[in-house]
């Protein structure tokens, strides 16, 4: 088995229906990630992440798998490339509970793959993703006030 272009795994103390909330809904989203999720997270749908002014979308894709709470799969691409495949990756969230004091306390584990011969995506999301991840876990265990920019 081939190792993942990229991983990360993150532990938030929040419940996997707080995580799950957390990554898809744009009244959070926009909070740590400064986009909104924009999707109804069924497998087959579309979804955007976009700019806070609803205009412009920077990545787009299609929801290959949905388990509520649990797993979410989707295709990611620039917008001039959702149709290119060479340039379209693929985005995996696994949650997972664990058993912790203080809980509840949720395990998140990102993979991105199938990068093709995108590796300026490549190189974005492996330093993107550590800090996008971070605002979602300060986010939920702390509050908005923590993760607004400067």
């Amino acid at each position: 088995m081939s190792k993942p272009d990229f991983a990360y795994a993150i532990y938030i103390n929040a419940s996997r229906e707080e995580v799950w909330n957390g990554l898809l809904e744009p009244e959070f989203t926009r909070q740590y990630w400064f986009h909104d999720n924009v999707s109804d997270w069924k497998q087959g749908s579309r979804w955007e992440h976009r700019a806070p002014d609803g205009e412009k979308a920077d990545i787009v894709g299609e929801v290959l798998e949905s388990e509520l709470h649990e797993r979410l799969v989707l295709t990611w691409a620039r917008p001039a490339d959702e149709d290119r495949p060479a340039r379209t990756s693929r985005v995996t969230f696994q949650l997972g509970d664990v058993d912790w004091p203080g809980g509840p306390w949720t395990s998140l584990h990102l993979e991105h793959t199938d990068f093709g011969d995108d590796h300026e995506m490549r190189d974005s999301v492996s330093g993107g993703w550590p800090m996008v991840l971070s605002g979602l876990k300060t986010l939920l265990e702390k509050g908005f006030d923590h993760v607004q920019p400067a």
